[in-house]
């Protein structure tokens, strides 16, 4: 049913429960499982009537956030809806980039539409390890997502980490690629950490955004990734703000130069296991 149109699965939602719960109001339905006596007498007709109405008002409000929160995001529609990025303001993050190999060459095997699949599928079998690890989606591009987490957040049990792990872990379970597709999704992922600058921006598109040279070197690292031939890099700089990385092996690839980028940056390919 997620699959289905905004409107289908909305309507169907709003429906099912808002009869679900005037049947529990109107048929005392715990009475009636449980073989009990019932104490109060039998509704109004006019008091049933506000009963089921009420029922699906409330039904159709908490739906319709449910909805809504899962196009946009939860977090986001919370910050959205508190202001919390209405004046824009400075913040430590991780940013996770991750990126899907061959994706263009597959595009010209099997077509667009059936690209559009592949790539929907592989951010869908993602969503639930990005959740489990408390991260967020901040954007797609392409065959590209973004996650991003406050480095208070993110620094217990290295979760960026652990999440891109899990991740790939998750693709590999999944039989639907080879099935479909004739392909299991590799990835190819860099992560970095450090001061953005948050806020709302737009007007008849309202949308929260992060500015910074953060988010412009996790993007070169990620790039950088075919050239190093790793599929993971992390900066010294997020290295070092994550707590529990004893799990993970890294290798010091020394300080490299960054094209677009002055300085240069100290990576380290990660794998998941010493």
């Amino acid at each position: 049913m997620q699959r289905a149109p905004f409107l289908v699965t909305f309507g169907l939602k709003w429906l099912v429960y808002g009869v679900l719960i005037s049947i529990v109001n109107l048929r005392s339905l715990g009475v009636f499982v449980l073989r009990l006596v019932a104490i109060a007498a039998p509704l109004p007709v006019s008091v049933a009537l506000w009963s089921v109405a009420f029922s699906f008002a409330v039904a159709f409000a908490f739906v319709f956030v449910f909805q809504v929160s899962q196009i946009v995001g939860p977090r986001t529609l919370g910050h959205l809806v508190f202001g919390r990025y209405h004046q824009p303001h400075l913040e430590d993050r991780f940013f996770l980039f991750v990126d899907i190999q061959g994706s263009t060459t597959l595009a010209e095997r099997i077509g667009p539409i059936a690209v559009h699949r592949f790539l929907a599928a592989v951010f869908g079998v993602a969503s639930d390890p990005i959740a489990d690890h408390g991260g967020e989606i901040y954007q797609y591009v392409g065959d590209e997502m973004v996650v991003t987490w406050p480095v208070s957040a993110g620094r217990r049990d290295a979760r960026p980490l652990a999440c891109f792990f899990a991740i790939e872990a998750a693709i590999e379970a999944a039989g639907e690629f080879e099935r479909e597709f004739g392909i299991v999704p590799r990835l190819r992922a860099a992560l970095h950490a450090g001061p953005v600058i948050g806020g709302e921006i737009g007007d008849s598109k309202r949308e929260i955004v992060f500015h910074g040279d953060v988010m412009n070197t996790a993007a070169r690292l990620e790039q950088a990734t075919r050239d190093l031939d790793r599929p993971f890099l992390v900066s010294a700089e997020a290295l070092g703000r994550l707590d529990g990385t004893e799990p993970y092996a890294r290798e010091a690839l020394g300080t490299r130069a960054l094209r677009g980028r002055e300085a240069p940056v100290e990576i380290y390919a990660v794998t998941a296991a010493r």
